[in-house]
């Protein structure tokens, strides 16, 4: 007699390649997918990221039983609150003697399902999730006896790992390694961004979307408009349209702020690679692929790729590297609390508006305007390092902890104190100036500091340096704009920091 073995899937593991379906048959095995309120409710997730990983679920789940798999499929109506329950129920209910799931993703999954082989009386088995590039323990051996951990070294050994943007010598095509500093134009309004179809929907992602608007109308989003993939076919089809229509754009202008479009020129791919609907690799070589051919500049698929093939499987690393206890790490001692308006957009700073609503309306925002707005603003107005983590971790559609709390934590907060970043990326307006077009709609004068009307991220700027002194002198990166702001005239700094204290309290009191 065969023994049945439950294998479970999570939300963000709807890939045929899963290491838990990997020598799986409909004979022997039967599937347990669930929607459950301890993965909806530990932060006030967007509906637009509930809706698409439901639908994607239950369309995956469609396709199992397809193949031929017995799916047990918890929905979110049956009221089953953790996965926990929902494996106790299941196995119960078939006999099964065995359960086995791919690895979860996040530390917090990981601590519960370590005592489910105790809790549940079966053996459990937890697999690799062989989906990413490089092991956990691969990263680990990678890391072991560097003093720094910078991104940059990492990403030119998975270039020769994976054999991607290498000449016949093993060198990188055109003779660097990145190509990052042709890729950071500002956005002028000069080009014309191509119309982004959105996918198709059909009867279950209209139950779902129904269903989400029914129970989580205090979440944030809009659902009107929902135009997320939510199979790998179309998910693919999606992929396609970058590498048609967007992707000799991309390195250009990857960094490039714009009042006329939330995407211009990127692939919109990242929600999809992180629940298993696209596949990392397979993406590079494509990239690759059209890059020989002559579809795209060796900037733009060298960019593709350095966020992927590095950047993606890099943050994942530092993640596992320092969990637990990476989330407690506040190296400035950033504690003021989150402004309402982060919920709701409504601030007269243009640029952050503009973020702020987009991310809230459509569940995305590129990386500048997470890193270089959003961020920016956290890091020198000091806000509370959980506070600013668990917004971002809630808003975006593509946002799961091990991606998250690095890239918001580590880059945009600095608030691991250089794990991953070689110093804060705190940056004036100019910056903000030099990128896009926000400025010129701006009530704010990007050209003044202090006094009536000045742009806040000036002050704010110099407040944070003159605050963190004696820490950011330490940084040979920050050395330079300390020594810069100390020349200054006593008098002078002491207006521009009262200045800045002033907008700082104004925009983002300090008692909530």
């Amino acid at each position: 007699m065969v023994t049945r073995r439950l294998i479970l899937i999570l939300g963000d593991q709807l890939s045929h390649n899963i290491s838990s379906l990997k020598d799986a048959s409909p004979d022997q095995d039967e599937i347990l997918m669930c929607e459950v309120r301890d993965e909806t409710d530990y932060v006030g997730h967007h509906k637009k990221k509930i809706a698409f990983i439901f639908s994607a679920m239950r369309h995956f789940r469609d396709a199992l039983r397809a193949e031929g798999y017995t799916v047990h499929y918890i929905a979110y109506e049956d009221g089953v609150t953790s996965l926990e329950a929902a494996a106790r129920q299941v196995l119960a209910d078939t006999g099964a003697k065995a359960l086995r799931c791919c690895e979860p993703g996040e530390a917090r999954l990981a601590e519960v399902m370590a005592g489910w082989e105790e809790r549940l009386a079966v053996p459990v088995a937890l697999l690799e999730d062989s989906r990413f590039l490089c092991s956990i323990d691969d990263f680990a051996d990678w890391a072991r006896g560097r003093k720094q951990l910078r991104m940059e070294y990492f990403y030119r050994e998975m270039r020769r790992r994976y054999q991607l943007l290498l000449d016949d010598d093993g060198e990188p095509e055109g003779g660097q390694w990145n190509y990052d500093a042709d890729n950071r134009s500002g956005w002028r309004a000069r080009e014309a961004v191509p119309e982004r179809p959105a996918a198709a929907l059909d009867a279950t992602t209209r139950d779902v979307l129904a269903l989400v608007t029914e129970r989580f109308p205090d979440n944030p989003g809009d659902l009107e408009a929902f135009r997320l993939a939510v199979t790998a076919e179309e998910a693919e089809a999606q992929f396609q349209w970058f590498l048609d229509h967007a992707l000799d754009r991309f390195g250009t202008y990857q960094d490039a702020l714009a009042e006329e479009s939330p995407w211009l020129f990127h692939s919109l791919i990242s929600m999809y690679l992180n629940i298993g609907l696209l596949e990392p690799l397979a993406l590079c070589r494509a990239v690759e692929a059209r890059w020989r051919d002559g579809g795209c500049s060796l900037a733009a698929a060298e960019g593709f790729i350095r966020q992927i093939l590095g950047w993606r499987e890099y943050v994942r690393g530092i993640y596992w590297l320092h969990m637990p206890g990476y989330g407690e790490h506040n190296a400035l001692a950033a504690t003021r609390p989150l402004p309402d308006w982060f919920w709701s957009g409504d601030t007269d700073l243009r640029c952050l508006q503009q973020a702020l609503k987009q991310t809230l309306d459509l569940g995305y925002a590129h990386h500048i305007q997470r890193l270089m707005v959003i961020g920016n603003f956290a890091l020198l107005a000091g806000l509370d390092v959980r506070s600013v983590c668990d917004w971002y971790l809630a808003v975006y559609v593509d946002a799961f902890e091990w991606v998250e709390l690095p890239n918001t934590l580590g880059m945009a907060l600095y608030g691991d104190g250089g794990i991953m970043a070689s110093k804060p990326y705190a940056a004036s307006g100019k910056y903000i100036q030099r990128q896009g077009n926000h400025c010129a709609s701006c009530r704010y004068d990007v050209r003044k500091t202090t006094g009536e009307g000045a742009c806040p991220y000036n002050a704010l700027y110099w407040r944070f340096i003159d605050r963190h002194a004696d820490y950011l002198k330490k940084n040979a990166r920050m050395g330079l704009m300390v020594g810069s702001w100390q020349k200054r005239k006593a008098a002078e700094r002491k207006a521009i920091v009262a200045w800045a204290d002033g907008e700082l309290e104004r925009l983002a009191p300090a008692k909530g």
